[in-house]
């Protein structure tokens, strides 16, 4: 080991001023190399929008960017795809360091159940209002005969009936049977024949009939708009049940039938 001499105040403060020296230098050789290079310092990566992607492509994405991941969460969202990128955090474009964990939240695969809500006896509306909020979507409104208009009479997926309470995948499409408000009431098929179009419409309605299909005959002698035939024919043997249609054929070309041509 080197020794220095020391038998002057001079050499004392030659020593001195090296240790002092020797220290700076590490000191900024730490805080300026060392530190820097050990924390990557001044170095930053703008996370990537990973929302949509599936689950590879985000790993690929971010294997690119010197980046990880870890799954945080799932959700399941309907009509997505399952394993594919819901949310993750830190957001698209934030800046981190490299090998920061990026916490991805993905649409999970598999549907949580819920049950089937109590809506047997509530109107369309209020129905579908309360499947929303169970989680479940309308797929369609299936009209039955029966007295109860615009009440939900049964539940259905597809053709399969289902029960109130019974569990069902989160997301399900349901059908509402709903009754049209008429039964199995027939009545006999009225005479329409001879009145004006919009005549009939206001006599079948009242009757709780439909006016169909309106064929119009141009080569008619009648006046325009004079129903000039129908289907079904009336009749006391002809029957109809009520809240159907009747098709009718109308003297004139449309525009001058008197019904505002149609």
């Amino acid at each position: 080991m080197p020794k220095f001499s020391t038998n002057s105040k001079t050499d004392i403060l030659i020593h001195l001023g090296i240790l002092v020296a020797t220290a700076l230098i590490l000191f900024f050789a730490f805080f300026f190399l060392y530190l820097p290079w050990s924390t990557n310092h001044g170095q930053s990566i703008s996370v990537p929008s990973l929302k949509g992607l599936s689950l590879e492509e985000a790993e690929d994405l971010l294997d690119k960017n010197d980046l990880d991941y870890e799954i945080s969460d799932s959700t399941f969202v309907s009509g997505l795809k399952p394993m594919s990128i819901l949310s993750h955090y830190p957001k698209a474009n934030a800046n981190v360091k490299e090998g920061r964990k990026i916490y991805l939240t993905v649409v999970s695969a598999q549907a949580p159940l819920v049950k089937v809500p109590n809506i047997i006896g509530r109107s369309t509306s209020s129905a579908k209002n309360q499947l929303l909020s169970s989680g479940l979507i309308t797929d369609k409104v299936e009209l039955i005969p029966a007295l109860e208009e615009n009440t939900v009479l049964k539940l259905k997926i597809g053709e399969r009936e289902i029960n109130v309470g019974e569990d069902i995948p989160k997301g399900s499409k349901v059908t509402l049977v709903v009754g049209d408000g008429y039964g199995n009431q027939r009545i006999d098929v009225p005479n329409l024949v001879g009145m004006n179009y919009d005549e009939a419409d206001i006599y079948a309605s009242g009757l709780g009939l439909l006016i169909g299909n309106v064929i119009y005959d141009p080569t008619s002698d009648k006046p325009a708009g004079t129903v000039i035939r129908q289907k079904p024919e009336s009749g006391v043997e002809n029957k109809i049940k009520v809240g159907e249609s009747v098709n009718i054929w109308v003297s004139g070309s449309g525009s001058d039938a008197g019904d505002g041509g149609r």
